[in-house]
């Protein structure tokens, strides 16, 4: 399986991006999806998760009640809305796959991941 995220780019604090995150292959609805982020100089954190059939989901405190996670299985895409952006949301957003389940996704545990896309939010 192979991700490629886009989507990322620069963005006033208050606005709104949609992240995309398709996948090759015929099995992306057997993987549960996820989205993190790592900004420079720190760790790489969970922000948003989605399982197999997209009835469950989890954020991050940091971003709930801004961003939602949602996925179409038809085209092998996974998304990621962010809206009310905040200038320490900056950083490079990376789309997993993972499809044991949530619990291991939920930890950064992944079986594939993709090459990242940039967002900066200018305050």
């Amino acid at each position: 399986v192979q991700l490629v995220e886009s989507g990322g780019g620069y963005v006033q604090a208050g606005g709104s991006l949609r992240l995309s995150c398709t996948a090759s292959g015929r099995t992306f609805s057997s993987y549960c999806m996820g989205w993190f982020r790592q900004a420079p100089g720190k760790d790489r954190e969970f922000v948003a998760i989605i399982n197999w059939s997209g009835t469950s989901t989890d954020y991050a405190d940091s971003v709930k009640g801004r961003f939602t996670i949602s996925r179409d299985n038809a085209k092998n895409t996974v998304y990621l809305q962010m809206n009310s952006l905040k200038p320490e949301d900056t950083a490079n957003y990376y789309c997993a796959a993972e499809r044991s389940g949530l619990i291991r996704l939920r930890v950064g545990s992944a079986d594939y991941w993709g090459q990242g896309t940039q967002v900066t939010v200018s305050s």
